[in-house]
Parts: C-alpha cells; structure tokens; sequence
C-alpha cells in the first residue's frame, strides 16, 4: 500500500521564491503540495478550504488581511491548533525566535540554508519534533549570542517594540502598524519613539539601517511618512 503523503501548503510574498521552493518539493516523494499563498489573506482562504498538514511560511508578509509575523503566527495557532508550521524566513533576530516558539512554532529555519533543510523540517514537525537551524554562517549553539553580537543594542528592545520596528521598516506607517497589532495610534508611536530612543536613534533613515544589519527586516528604499 502506498504511503501516504504530507500535505502542504507555501507562504511567500516573493514569487521567485515560492516557485522555488516549489519547484525544488515537487520531486520528493514523500509531499504533496495543494496550495500556495502570496499573503496572509490567501493562505486563510487555502486554510479554510483544503487540508493541510505542514504550512510552510514566510516571516514578514506584509499587506495581506491577516497581518503577518506574530500577530499572523498567533491568528493561525488558535484557528488551526493541530497545524504543523515552518517558518522559512531571512529574519535572524533570536528575540523573534524565542517568541515566535512560545507560540508553538514547531520550527523556525533560515532562507540561508538549502532546501535540504527545509524537507528535513518538514518531515521531523509532522512526525511531532521541532527543527530550529540558525543561519549556516553562525555555529547552532552560538548563534543567538553571535546574531546579537552584531548589534548588541538590539538586546534592549521589548518584544513588541522590536516587532513595531520591524513592521516600520517594512514599509508599513504607524497607522497601518497599530490597526495589524491591534493598538492605538499613539501607543505604537510611543514605542516606537522608546526604541529608539534605546538605541540612540534620531532619524528614521538610521533606524532603518540598523534594521538592516540587525537581521530585523530587508533593505528598503527608505523611510515612508507616518500619516
């Protein structure tokens, strides 16, 4: 009788990569994948429709309905408990790492790594194991304390102003921030002020490289007007 496979399901806002991935899954024989999503919207409207064993998701995926990060992390361990998630992001914070566990993540992996990884992480979440792999650059057991060595400033910001930050440089304007999280305007702005005020930030254009090199975002081409 023939083995059954592991349904999955692709989240990525950049195509070239999700046909990727999907290019490079397709020829194992062990999954199977029935939907592939650019935002959070649609991997909702995947979810409700097909089932699913292994979601395999990007991190930072902004503009969809859902949101994305933590707050679209969150939204899915509630709706779909038994799902088995994969985060496949360039994010390398271990700030957003450890929370990203505590939601019952069962694996965050780096887009560093092969795609050899990325099957391996499938198959040891399905059978109920966890699979974190920092970036290859970086030793599995150091990789925290290196990644904060870099920018050992980022060891000061909370959680939530770390993921405010992230948000900012993605694109997003403080209104657009506090409607995802689910806050008021001026609290969010007031995190974001307190951030950086931690990292003795004045402008946005400096936050925006520290982001960077912090492993908090991608490279943007500036700063967006808060309104």
């Amino acid at each position: 009788m023939s083995r059954m496979k592991i349904r999955l399901v692709l989240a990525d806002d950049h195509p070239a990569l999700l046909s990727g991935i999907k290019h490079d899954l397709a020829g194992v024989p062990t999954l199977e994948i029935v939907g592939e999503a650019a935002d959070s919207g649609e991997l909702v409207k995947i979810l409700q429709s097909k089932p699913c064993d292994v979601l395999i998701t990007d991190y930072a995926m902004p503009g969809g309905e859902y949101g994305d990060g933590l707050t679209l992390l969150s939204y899915l361990r509630r709706t779909w408990p038994a799902l088995k998630i994969v985060v496949f992001t360039m994010i390398e914070n271990p700030a957003i790492t450890r929370e990203i566990a505590k939601l019952g993540v069962q694996s965050v992996l780096s887009k560093a790594h092969d795609t050899s990884h990325l099957i391996s992480a499938v198959h040891a979440v399905h059978a109920g194991a966890t699979y974190f792999r920092a970036s290859p650059r970086e030793t599995e057991d150091a990789a925290p304390d290196l990644a904060l060595a870099r920018n050992p400033r980022a060891l000061t910001l909370s959680t939530r102003e770390t993921e405010v930050i992230r948000l900012f440089v993605s694109g997003m304007s403080v209104n657009e921030i506090a409607d995802q999280l689910h806050r008021t305007k001026q609290t969010i702005s007031a995190q974001k002020t307190r951030a950086m005020r931690k990292l003795g930030i004045e402008r946005d254009a400096d936050l925006f490289r520290f982001a960077f090199e912090a492993g908090l975002g991608v490279a943007t081409d500036g700063p967006r007007q808060d309104g």
